[in-house]
């Protein structure tokens, strides 16, 4: 497996250009299922998990064609649909469960696997089968795979009120609703930027949602929806960890593209720790040139709360603060993995159940450490660019799902970051 070689270097200077979103996209490419006119994606992130969707909708009959370079994803499914997705490709990436919906407001049924992802906690499936039963969906689990029919081949309008705001349970929802026959509404939706793209792109496909973005969404069903061109929202998280490179190295630089709606409470906690952000006609110019960042205090929250996959990064800066910082994770239980790596860096960090203490200390040492998921590989290459010495990052195929080219963009503003392939 690859590995990823930093060293410690000093402040960062220039312009980082900031991909389209990665969690945007995945639920995107799955609409394409919801029409048999071509869906053109623009601004789409080059990564693997994209790879993945590729292939599963091509293992259920539609063609995707990879455009310039992998910016654009060209979409069509006009032909006959398969549908059963297959666990050899789902177990490989939790979006994969994006396709339910959308197969059964087109065919009437659909069996899909159980997905799988990055091991940071349970990810229940339930919030997705009980939206969609309230859909008229009868949906039963057998062998790791979601058998799914409805009774009259046609979903049909309903209120449905979801016990947590899941972000892909509300996609699910969404693009099922829009070829739901009558109304639909959704309460205690998720409302992170990534919903409000899925909605404005299902809308240029002719469907009728209002609300998207607040935690209750409208839906009035359509009989079919059209094709459509749609730019995919920027990555708030590849925006996020990108603006604390600076931060917890020193200097100044420019998140391309970067909008502070995106990314405000995250914001707020880096201004609290003494990180200048400043929004541009450009992006977002991040700067730190007063010595160590302060310690702040962490809950990670739904949108627009503290986003819970900005906290790993979040860590990596508050290691070297001053004074003692507490992380609250609310949402998954696992996500503390890349603790005892950081440990091996220097860093002064207590871990209790979904609270993590860390008493920041002035310098962080280079160190072999390893990858435990998407979020803390990246954690640990930000540990690294502030830590004296080489810090080694192995296992990092979790990072290629997240953040596209991410040794070019580092290298770019003044890191010193290489793949070391095996």
């Amino acid at each position: 497996m690859d590995s990823i070689l930093v060293r410690g270097n000093g402040p960062l200077s220039g312009d980082i250009e900031i991909a389209g979103a990665k969690n945007a996209c995945l639920a995107l490419m799955p609409a394409t299922l919801l029409s048999d006119e071509p869906l053109t994606l623009t601004n789409a992130p080059r990564l693997s998990d994209i790879k993945t969707m590729t292939a599963l909708l091509a293992s259920l009959g539609a063609e995707v064609s990879s455009l310039q370079e992998g910016k654009v994803q060209a979409m069509s499914c006009h032909g006959e649909i398969n549908p059963v997705a297959d666990y050899e490709i789902v177990r490989k990436m939790r979006a994969s469960n994006l396709v339910l919906g959308p197969l059964l407001a087109r065919l009437g049924h659909a069996v899909v696997s159980l997905p799988g992802g990055c091991a940071i906690g349970a990810r229940p499936m339930d919030l997705h089968t009980t939206a969609l039963e309230a859909l008229g969906a009868q949906i039963e689990l057998k062998d790791g795979y979601l058998h799914a029919k409805v009774a009259g081949g046609r979903l049909k309008g309903a209120v449905h009120k979801m016990r947590f705001p899941s972000v892909g349970a509300t996609e699910n929802f969404l693009m099922a609703a829009s070829l739901a026959k009558g109304t639909s509404v959704l309460e205690n939706a998720a409302r992170e930027p990534e919903i409000v793209d899925l909605a404005d792109c299902l809308n240029k496909m002719g469907a009728q949602i209002e609300g998207a973005g607040t935690s209750r969404i409208e839906i009035q069903g359509v009989d079919r929806l059209n094709g459509a061109t749609h730019p995919v929202v920027t990555d708030r998280i590849e925006l996020g960890t990108f603006m604390l490179a600076p931060a917890i190295c020193g200097g100044e630089v420019t998140c391309l593209g970067g909008k502070l709606s995106l990314v405000e409470s995250f914001v707020a906690k880096l201004e609290q720790a003494g990180v200048s952000v400043e929004e541009n006609a450009r992006g977002l110019t991040v700067s730190r040139k007063n010595g160590r960042v302060q310690a702040v205090d962490v809950t990670t929250e739904p949108f627009p709360g503290f986003p819970t996959d900005l906290q790993a990064q979040m860590m990596a800066l508050l290691c070297t603060a001053e004074g003692t910082s507490v992380l609250e994770e609310t949402i998954f239980e696992n996500r503390f993995m890349h603790a005892p790596e950081l440990i091996r860096m220097g860093a002064n960090i207590e871990v209790h159940g979904g609270h993590a203490t860390v008493h920041g200390v002035e310098q962080l040492k280079g160190a072999p450490v390893m990858a435990t998921d998407l979020r803390a590989s990246v954690s640990l290459i930000l540990a690294g660019l502030a830590a004296e010495g080489e810090t080694v990052v192995s296992r990092v195929y979790h990072l290629d799902r997240g953040y596209e080219f991410i040794e070019r963009k580092l290298s770019g503003i003044g890191a010193q970051v290489e793949r070391i392939k095996s």
